[in-house]
């Protein structure tokens, strides 16, 4: 069975973007080889990307005119399978993508269907309704040191209690921190 994973850069607030779709200027704070190693790990883990509509927009256009410099993340990045939840994409033109209207149900599905690592980047409304339904099986922040002052939240009120378990803690040279956790029951 599939394990669902989020992954996130946050700042100390909890922020995951500016005020701005793609306000992602704070990564920059953490980003350098140690993070490039570990997304490149995560990536060979994988066997699936999860996007909600706005992160897949972004993504699809980032990745699909990466620069040569993006090496092997760019590689993994177009040719590994995606999955867009939206109900409002008609077409999804990034190699590999399915599209699914009903995120909970067919995320569901998928996670009994294959072995590899599922991750879902950025995509806060999506992660939202993947918490409330409780289908992730690991959690990993990077937390940036930084208080941006402002931005888009990346837990909201209104979430399930979970208990977690913390997995590893990784410090960075650049001072940031790469968390690790599991809900309890999920380990």
């Amino acid at each position: 069975m599939r394990k669902l994973i989020m992954w996130n850069v946050i700042t100390q607030e909890g922020f995951f973007e500016g005020t701005k779709n793609w306000d992602l200027s704070f990564h920059g704070i953490v980003w350098g080889k140690e993070l490039e190693e570990f997304s490149l790990i995560q990536l060979r883990s994988a066997d699936m990307l999860v996007f909600g509509a706005t992160t897949y927009k972004g993504m699809a256009d980032y990745w699909t005119n990466a620069k040569e410099e993006e090496g092997e993340v760019a590689k993994f990045m177009n040719t590994i399978p995606k999955v867009a939840c939206s109900s409002s994409l008609v077409t999804a033109d990034w190699n590999n993508t399915t599209i699914v209207k009903d995120a909970v149900s067919e995320i569901s599905k998928l996670k009994k269907e294959g072995n590899g690592n599922m991750f879902v980047f950025g995509s806060g409304k999506l992660s939202e309704s993947l918490m409330k339904a409780g289908l992730f099986d690991e959690y990993r922040l990077c937390l940036a040191p930084v208080f941006l002052g402002n931005g888009r939240l990346l837990f909201h009120e209104g979430l399930p209690y979970q208990k977690l378990k913390l997995l590893e803690t990784n410090p960075l040279t650049t001072g940031g921190i790469i968390l690790r956790y599991a809900p309890i029951g999920k380990e």
